[in-house]
C-alpha cells in the first residue's frame, strides 16, 4: 500500500488540477444555482464557521422538499462524493512531492513518508464524508431535522474545515521551507 501512496506524489499536478476543476464546477453549482434554490442562503456544507440550528432549519425550509433532493442528487451523490477522495488524494500527492524536496523528509523511510502523509490527510476525509451523510440525511428527511442534528452536522462542518486545514498548512511549510533552501 505505501507503495501506491508513495506514486502518488508523481500524480501532483494532475491531481490538482482535477481537484481545482471539481471545485469550480461545485462552487459554480453552489452560486448559480443552489443558492437560488434556496432563496439565496450559502448551503450548509459551505459555512466554515458552522451554523446555528436556526440558520440550518431556514435553509432546509427555504429549499423545501424539491430542493433537497436536487442537492441530494446534483451534489451529495455525484460531485461531492468524488471531491472529497480527489482531494485527498491531491493533498497526500502535494505532501509527498513537496516534502520530498527536503533533504529531512527525503531521509524518512519510504512506508513513514506515506504514513505520514494518510495521518494528515485521512481524518480530513472521514470528516467530510461525514458531514455529507449527516447533511444528506438531513435533506433527505426533514423530520430528523431537530436541535441536536443540525448541531452535529455543524460541528461536523466546522471539523471538516479545520481538519483540512491541517495538511494544507504542512504543504505550505513544506513549499516555504523548500524555497528557502535554493
Amino acid at each position: 500500500m505505501s507503495v501506491a501512496v508513495l506514486r502518488l506524489s508523481r500524480h501532483a499536478a494532475a491531481l490538482s488540477i482535477a481537484s481545482i476543476a471539481l471545485f469550480l464546477v461545485m462552487t459554480a453549482l453552489e452560486f448559480l444555482y443552489f443558492q437560488r434554490l434556496s432563496g439565496g442562503l450559502a448551503s450548509l456544507d459551505m459555512r466554515v464557521a458552522g451554523f446555528t440550528p436556526d440558520e440550518g432549519m431556514a435553509w432546509l425550509t427555504a429549499l423545501g422538499r424539491r430542493g433537497g433532493e436536487i442537492i441530494i442528487v446534483w451534489h451529495y451523490l455525484t460531485f461531492d462524493l468524488l471531491f472529497p477522495a480527489l482531494l485527498s488524494l491531491t493533498l497526500v500527492s502535494l505532501i509527498l512531492a513537496f516534502g520530498r524536496r527536503l533533504s529531512t523528509f527525503r531521509a524518512m523511510p519510504a512506508q513513514l513518508q506515506a504514513l505520514f502523509s494518510l495521518v494528515l490527510v485521512l481524518p480530513y476525509a472521514v470528516a467530510d464524508y461525514a458531514q455529507n451523510f449527516a447533511l444528506a440525511r438531513l435533506l433527505s428527511d426533514f423530520q430528523l431535522a431537530n436541535p441536536d442534528s443540525l448541531a452535529l452536522a455543524s460541528s461536523l462542518t466546522v471539523t471538516k474545515f479545520a481538519l483540512l486545514a491541517i495538511p494544507v498548512f504542512v504543504i505550505a511549510v513544506f513549499v516555504l521551507a523548500g524555497q528557502r533552501r535554493r
